[in-house]
């Protein structure tokens, strides 16, 4: 007989609810396909009130997570505002969850309250793109991968909703076998398992490909662009490092992307700079040097040209965004 598994999913406001719904449904599937309740879910909080979404739903929760004895799995999702209002209380319950072998987990930017306890430090811990510059800021000890998810030692982080279903698709594989797990994921015409392994798909800032689709050394290229952000590099030691002429790099880039290399590296290091200003709390100036400006007045001249408003006008108005308990939108 198959042993029930039971799963507690932690909601905080402004959570994305695509990352519930792909959790729960596959596990609604693979009772039904199974003819046994293999699977049992509850919809928690931290206080048992009631939580909105990042689409404005209204959830009453099942029950309060420090009150739960029978949980195999928890898993936290949340916008990246996400805190326990007492983590003292939450810690200690999610550290007893750990003591006796049992899973700890988050789906997309639930890994932010899930990070603030402590309890993923020195941890690996799948982050959304979206989300890598503010994480890696606000968590240094924190080991963040760019799978879409990442199964380790009593813990599983997803990237994003899509994940979250391959990551259920994966305990049902588990708990019912493979045949089980194929027939949830044909159900939902869900077109291929991902797997741990799975690098995250990211878009090209200026076409509508993604960047593991561009040219090998274009795509390269982008590569070395990100890995130094803070340091910039120069564009002739790019070409270089990819085996190409600066020349050549630069009709690629354009036939890749429309841009030069150089915009096409401002825009990155833009991107990464609208992260922290979104789902950070770090100074301007400090925004400025960890994206490779040398001062504060060009990153604020680029960032302008580019979205259309100043950094301190996008913060202010992303905070117009936010819910009524103060948690913010957007969530992935």
């Amino acid at each position: 007989m198959t042993q029930t598994v039971t799963l507690g999913f932690v909601i905080f406001p402004g959570f994305p609810m695509a990352c519930l719904t792909s959790a729960i449904e596959p596990l609604r599937a693979a009772n039904e396909i199974a003819g046994t309740r293999a699977f049992r879910w509850r919809v928690l909080s931290e206080t048992g009130e009631a939580v909105t979404s990042s689409a404005g739903v209204v959830f009453a929760p099942d029950g309060i997570l420090s009150d739960q004895t029978e949980l195999d799995h928890v898993f936290l999702t949340s916008s990246p505002d996400g805190a326990f209002a007492n983590v003292t209380k939450a810690t200690a319950f999610l550290q007893r969850h750990l003591r006796v072998g049992k899973t700890l987990g988050a789906f997309s930017g639930g890994i932010f309250p899930l990070a603030r306890t402590g309890l993923m430090d020195g941890h690996p811990i799948s982050v959304h793109w979206c989300y890598d510059a503010a994480f890696a800021t606000e968590f240094p000890k924190v080991t963040p991968v760019k799978t879409v998810i990442y199964e380790g030692e009593q813990r599983l982080t997803a990237a994003g909703a899509a994940a979250v279903f391959d990551l259920m698709l994966s305990l049902i594989e588990k708990s019912l076998g493979p045949e089980i797990m194929t027939e949830v994921a044909c159900w939902f015409q869900h077109p291929f398992v991902r797997t741990g392994e799975v690098s995250q798909k990211t878009p090209s800032l200026t076409t509508a490909t993604t960047t593991d689709t561009m040219p090998k050394q274009v795509s390269k290229a982008i590569q070395m662009f990100a890995e130094h952000i803070e340091d910039p590099v120069q564009i002739k030691d790019v070409a270089a490092a990819v085996n190409m002429s600066t020349r050549s790099l630069e009709r690629s880039f354009r036939r890749a992307t429309g841009e030069s290399p150089l915009k096409y590296y401002r825009l990155l290091r833009l991107k990464q700079a609208r992260q922290l200003v979104l789902y950070s709390s770090d100074t301007l100036t400090e925004i400025a040097y960890s994206v490779g400006y040398s001062s504060t007045s060009p990153m604020l001249n680029h960032y302008k040209e580019v979205y259309g408003v100043t950094p301190q006008e996008d913060r202010k108005n992303r905070n117009s965004f936010r819910v009524t308990d103060g948690s913010c939108l957007p969530s992935v």
